[in-house]
């Protein structure tokens, strides 16, 4: 699987350099995220706008990736989504459970947000 990693100091953004998220690459990818919110990271953007090609072992390593980060009360938001992957997550009705912006600009924006958001839940 070829990716990159951008950390930040309160995001990670991972980049697929990969056309097909698919049964290939999707175990390991659920392991990726695994290990990423092992090592403390609190929020994960996901840029897909190389991928053009999603199945649904692909969705389902998406769906961990999902669960794994808001389970320990981060973000997980999908950015840069295809029309054909995009056709198939609404198809699944995922639109509805996952989180998915345009832009990694929009994305970084909405962790900022979620963490302002928070804070102020942890002050109350």
């Amino acid at each position: 699987m070829k990716f990159t990693l951008d950390r930040q100091e309160k995001y990670n953004i991972i980049k697929f350099n990969e056309e097909k998220l698919d049964s290939t690459i999707s175990a390991e990818l659920k392991t990726e995220f695994l290990a990423f919110q092992g090592q403390g990271v609190g929020n994960m953007i996901v840029d897909l706008s190389d991928v053009k090609y999603i199945d649904s072992s692909g969705l389902s390593a998406l769906l961990v990736g999902n669960r794994v980060f808001n389970d320990a009360g981060g973000s997980f938001i999908l950015s840069g989504v295809s029309d054909h992957a995009m056709k198939l997550i609404k198809i699944s009705q995922l639109d509805k459970v996952l989180e998915i912006l345009p832009t990694v600009e929009e994305a970084v924006d909405l962790v900022f947000m979620n963490e302002l958001e928070r804070g102020f839940e942890e002050e109350s």
